[in-house]
């Protein structure tokens, strides 16, 4: 069982509003870079970007970040499970930088929390913004984001599956039973 929402308008339309409110809180986009966390999180910030040059006529840094090696959950995989690296790419020093952060779902917080060592590894942001296509709910750990697509209350019992087209050839979003 499935329920979709967030269709692809939906999705555009969480993306522009986004990119206005990064543009409106940091008041434009002068020193600003934005990371996608891999693997959706990179294609959500070029999505950003691209809004945020429309909007602006300024052109804002694209990073990414991999994660693999700061996992928590590492210690509790199997052996024969070895991470997969896919590599960081973040073509500008973060250092007294703003970075915006960007994932698809926020669930525990264990995923930001992963990215935000990762980052600090590179250098010292000025500061650290989360944005988010979904917030779900259920944090593990004290991470709030600071702009939202769309809040989604679930059960534990339910999971959010994210699409988007540059992976999956559509972008929506739905909401969706766990089977496990």
């Amino acid at each position: 069982m499935s329920r979709v929402i967030l269709d692809e308008q939906a999705v555009r339309r969480a993306t522009t509003r986004i990119a206005h409110e990064i543009i409106e809180r940091n008041k434009g986009v002068e020193r600003c870079v934005l990371v996608g966390i891999k693997t959706r999180g990179i294609y959500l910030a070029r999505r950003l970007a691209e809004r945020i040059e429309q909007i602006e006529g300024v052109k804002v840094e694209v990073g990414e970040v991999d994660i693999t090696l700061y996992r928590d959950d590492l210690s509790h995989k199997s052996e024969t499970d070895e991470p997969v690296l896919q590599g960081t790419d973040i073509p500008i020093d973060i250092t007294n930088r703003k970075v915006i952060l960007i994932d698809d779902v926020l669930y525990t917080g264990r995923t930001v929390r992963a990215a935000l060592d990762a980052l600090i590894d590179l250098g010292r942001p000025e500061q650290i913004q989360l944005a988010v296509l979904i917030d779900r709910g259920h944090r593990e750990l004290p991470i709030r984001p600071d702009y939202v697509g769309k809040n989604v209350p679930t059960s534990k019992s339910e999971k959010i599956v994210a699409k988007l087209s540059e992976v999956d050839a559509m972008d929506e979003v739905t909401i969706e039973q766990r089977t496990e």
